[in-house]
């Protein structure tokens, strides 16, 4: 009786009789946590590091001290090296002190606990008692513990089970889960189960069916347990170019789909707007080194030839019938040569196209110039998914700019401001204010909001926006003032409408909405250069109704009425 009043009985984990945290069937026994396992090397390296560590300090000292005691030198006076060795001899005491006395203690309670447990399986069998909420045990340790543990999906079959136990335990690893059981659905089935069990997270919100993950095998996403999902609005007419495009917006922001709306309305209302791709090519520039400065400038001088460049093109081309080399770019940095590879990859985006091409020639390079060390196949000269000055000056994809002339009356009805008013805001803002900041490429109001929102509907790759959404957005009064002539000019949209995420079901459904699905089968790179003109015309329409309704003092109260979670639809009707 004394034993059952000072300990209060274990109930078993499984039984829910007993209000205890339940036990995963498939987990093993949990290990003890010992203090020395937060260490980032195994215990027995640290432990030999810090014994030789607290011996050197020692002998180190104890030299020293009888040196100092021979010549009669004060003890107490130390140099650098003798103070480095006290406070690692302090550091290695504190140490193996710490380690033994925590092995010592855990020994110590390890025996407790299995006295506990023997003698209660030995005393008669009392009352049942409830075991306390684990709330209660640690209220402040396990905040966590009142939290359900995520339960077993009653749909898995008992191979499954065997496979997420092994995945769970570490044997099978994660990632070659599609290959082994050749079925891309299961795998993600499996991976997302085992996940739930490691973490104790549900993933409820995040689903799994109606997603074909074999689409995505080997190219668009690894290990994937689910896809999350987005709203889709369409932005239109664009009236561009003559034609009406219906644009595909992919975002969570409110008012950005009804605000370029707008911009649309106003621009067909005017006659449309019209479109200039001035250049279209991908880059890549790998980063070489040499012995000396004067042999990269050999290089340099060699790749810069004119002369040189049919036999560069030769080797750069055999990578695709659509690579076709335009040009190279050198810079030197010390004896570091950064060559800027451009050319055109007909409808893809052509970045892995560019890359084979980049990479025929520093191979064949190699042949002349042996002493040639290639850093890397991308030396950040090209520049990839960054602000760079490169691709606002010279550019890199398609450069696009896109123009309208807004009619005075057009202004007045539908932007609910006038000319004068835009004009200065323009100025002001766009170019004077990111003068100001320091912008590199980013004299626009918001055009990387449309960029996102149209790459993410169109499987583009979303991590591009940095340098495509460079743009100057620029707005002039003509015809006496009474209309208005705006523009985009956009030096580097990089779009693509085949390869990497546009083939998958729902971007290539907006691509085809667009009516640039898949490769141009007339002109090779006409609908990947007809998207970057959709992408600068509905950055044009996004420029000009954002920029009216900061004109008009409305951008607060229209993000107060559309941004805001509501049930309200007469908003989507006005």
């Amino acid at each position: 009786m004394e034993v059952r009043r000072r300990f209060q009985p274990r109930a078993p984990a499984a039984s829910p009789s007993h209000g205890g945290l339940a036990r995963r069937p498939s987990a093993a026994p949990a290990a003890r946590v010992q203090a020395s396992d937060a260490l980032p090397l195994p215990i027995r390296h640290t432990n030999l590091l810090f014994s030789a560590f607290f011996v050197g300090s020692l002998v180190f000292l104890m030299r020293r001290w009888r040196e100092k005691v021979r010549s009669s030198i004060p003890l107490h006076l130390l140099g650098l090296s003798e103070i480095f060795a006290i406070v690692g001899l302090i550091a290695s005491l504190i140490y193996l002190l710490s380690f033994f006395g925590i092995a010592f203690v855990q020994s110590v309670v390890s025996s407790h606990d299995e006295e506990d447990d023997f003698l209660l399986s030995g005393a008669a069998p009392a009352a049942p008692v409830s075991s306390p909420s684990p709330a209660a045990i640690c209220p402040l340790l396990c905040t966590d513990a009142a939290a359900p543990a995520p339960q077993k999906n009653p749909n898995i079959t008992a191979d499954d089970e065997e496979i997420i136990s092994s995945v769970v335990a570490g044997k099978t690893p994660s990632y070659a889960l599609e290959s082994r059981l050749g079925d891309c659905r299961r795998a993600a089935g499996i991976r997302r189960e085992a996940l739930k069990r490691i973490t104790g997270r549900a993933f409820e919100g995040l689903p799994l069916d109606g997603f074909d993950y074999a689409s995505i095998l080997g190219q668009c996403c690894e290990l994937p347990v689910g896809y999350v999902q987005l709203p889709v609005g369409i932005a239109g007419p664009l009236l561009l170019d003559g034609s009406q495009h219906y644009v595909p917006m992919a975002t969570t922001e409110g008012c950005l789909v009804a605000s370029t709306n707008r911009g649309c309305k106003a621009i067909a209302e005017s006659g449309g707007a019209t479109s200039v791709v001035l250049r279209d090519g991908m880059t890549r520039a790998p980063a070489v080194r040499f012995p000396s400065a004067r042999r990269a400038a050999d290089l340099k001088a060699f790749l810069e030839e004119p002369n040189n460049f049919e036999t560069i093109a030769l080797v750069f081309n055999r990578s695709s019938r659509f690579a076709r080399l335009q040009g190279i770019h050198c810079a030197l940095a010390g004896r570091n040569l950064y060559m800027r590879f451009s050319c055109s990859t007909g409808d893809a985006m052509g970045m892995n196209m560019v890359s084979k091409g980049v990479q025929n020639v520093l191979d064949y390079l190699e042949k002349d110039f042996d002493d040639m060390d290639i850093i890397s196949i991308s030396g950040n000269f090209c520049s990839d998914k960054k602000p760079a000055a490169v691709n606002w000056i010279e550019g890199r994809g398609k450069s696009v700019v896109c123009e309208a002339v807004i009619k005075e009356a057009v202004v007045k009805k539908v932007l609910k401001t006038n000319i004068p008013a835009l004009v200065e805001l323009n100025m002001i803002k766009n170019l004077a204010g990111s003068a100001v900041a320091g912008s590199l490429g980013g004299f626009n109001a918001h055009a990387s909001n449309i960029v996102s929102a149209i790459y993410i509907a169109t499987g583009q790759d979303p991590a591009q926006n940095v340098e495509s959404s460079h743009c100057i957005t620029m707005m002039e009064a003509v015809n006496d003032g009474k209309d208005l002539h705006v523009s985009v000019t956009m030096p580097s949209i990089e779009v693509g409408t085949v390869g990497g995420g546009t083939q998958l079901a729902s971007q290539s459904a907006c691509l085809d909405l667009l009516g640039v699905k898949g490769a141009s089968l007339d002109t090779p790179g006409a609908n990947a250069r007809r998207l970057a003109s959709v992408v600068a015309g509905a950055v044009l329409a996004g420029e000009l109704s954002l920029l009216s309704a900061l004109a008009a003092g409305q951008l607060v109260k229209s993000h107060m009425k559309y941004n805001r979670s509501t049930k309200d639809l007469s908003k989507s009707a006005s």
